[in-house]
């Protein structure tokens, strides 16, 4: 198992501070990490969004995918992996973004992944964007239902220790305090 230990590069004032060990064994990738985060919580994020964030870390885990300033600036998505000459291989963005923001990301990243949320907004923001998003071969959509995230929002302790097992596109996630099923709804891949 690779170990690996990544941290914030900025820290939002007043930002809730958050240590996260995250086993990952993902069986359909076959990637098996062992990797130790410091993430900040933004004031202005809720857990489940926090949450989410963790979660969309270890269903693309790699070592070299970091979490960005996020919900602090408009410049960059939620989580990134960037090449050794500083080119964005994956951008991850959470949540319902606008079409200038995702013909953004798909044109400065060769792959990028939208985690959209919120069972009652997802489904009319999927219906008013499917075209122009399946229009652009790099873009996926995955959609995570309410009821997932707040499951995961009990999993959250200041110190958590998470065991993430991926396999036939459904992950389950252990911690010391909950476990979650995590199914997936891939709208676009």
């Amino acid at each position: 198992m690779q170990q690996q230990i990544s941290k914030v590069n900025y820290m939002a004032t007043n930002a809730t501070i958050y240590k996260v060990n995250m086993n990952v064994a993902d069986m359909d990738r076959h990637v098996y990490l062992d990797q130790q985060h410091t993430i900040a919580c933004h004031p202005s994020e809720t857990l489940q969004r926090f949450m989410l964030r963790v979660l969309a870390w270890g269903l693309n885990a790699d070592p070299n995918l970091q979490f960005t300033k996020g919900v602090s600036t408009t410049e960059e998505p939620d989580l990134w992996t960037k090449s050794i000459i500083d080119d964005i291989e994956l951008w991850v963005e959470l949540g319902l973004p606008d079409e200038k923001r995702i013909r953004k990301a798909s044109h400065k990243a060769d792959k990028v992944i939208i985690y959209a949320y919120g069972d009652n907004a997802a489904p009319i923001w999927w219906q008013a964007n499917k075209n122009k998003i399946n229009a652009l071969d790099n873009v996926s959509v995955v959609f995570i239902r309410d009821e997932e995230l707040q499951e995961l929002e009990k999993v959250v302790e200041r110190s958590m220790q998470l065991q993430l097992t991926i396999e036939g596109e459904q992950a389950w996630l252990s911690a010391s305090n909950a476990n979650v099923t995590i199914l997936p709804e891939w709208w676009k891949r």
